[in-house]
């Protein structure tokens, strides 16, 4: 696992013969695939038509070692079944609704490979659950700049061992590309209150003037003026 997100995981990784569930895809999903990828093993990736081999090789991950099923159609579950036998990690945004039965058998499949099924999406009785709750863009100043870093608070839940809340801020991307943890000093003036903000960023430009402190923190707004 990556250093940064040691932290959110019990015993600092991913169990074999679990289910990860992520809220939805994107870079916190490469992110958990990239050192098991860097370190040989095979990742499967399926029914995620916006995981581009680039982004992901980005983060880490063995472009050589990625197999990927953009649309797996109505034979999903035989596609990630077949992938589940061959890959120590399989990344899957399955359709909106699980059949109870596909998802046991499934589940079967994976505890016998002893892999990980990383879901982008709801997945029930996962063992590990994790979340971006709020995040805030830096490099706006007003109505110039460009976006640089994504500060993200990442919130991790679950069973088990898992079962305590944990939560981490972290650098997601940074301005590397890269993820890191994000330190307090490093917080970006923007961020909610409450959050705690030191003095490395003062007088830097955050999230464009006039942008309420509840923006969901997607991307932030622009503002267009004339010239």
């Amino acid at each position: 696992m990556l250093p940064a997100l040691r932290g959110l995981l019990p015993r600092g990784g991913l169990a074999r013969g679990s289910v990860v569930a992520v809220a939805e895809f994107g870079l916190l999903c490469l992110a958990l695939a990239a050192a098991a990828s860097a370190n040989g093993a095979w990742c499967g990736i399926a029914g995620i038509p916006e995981a581009g081999v680039p982004a992901a090789a980005a983060l880490g991950l063995d472009a050589g070692r990625i197999l990927l099923v953009p649309d797996p159609g109505l034979s999903w579950p035989q596609v990630v079944a077949s992938l589940l036998d061959g890959c120590e990690l399989v990344m899957l945004r399955p359709p909106a609704r699980i059949p109870a039965q596909v998802r046991q058998r499934l589940e079967a499949t994976l505890r016998r490979g002893c892999g990980v099924l990383l879901v982008a999406g709801d997945w029930p009785g996962a063992q590990l659950r994790l979340r971006v709750a709020s995040q805030r863009w830096t490099g706006l100043g007003d109505g110039h700049g460009r976006l640089r870093a994504c500060c993200a608070q990442v919130v991790a839940d679950g069973r088990g061992e898992a079962a305590m809340t944990r939560t981490r801020w972290l650098w997601l991307p940074g301005e590397d590309g890269g993820v890191a943890r994000a330190d307090p000093r490093d917080f970006p003036a923007n961020l909610p209150p409450g959050v705690p903000r030191g003095p490395a960023l003062a007088g830097r430009t955050g999230l464009p003037p006039g942008v309420p402190a509840d923006l969901d923190g997607a991307v932030p707004a622009l503002r267009a003026v004339s010239g």
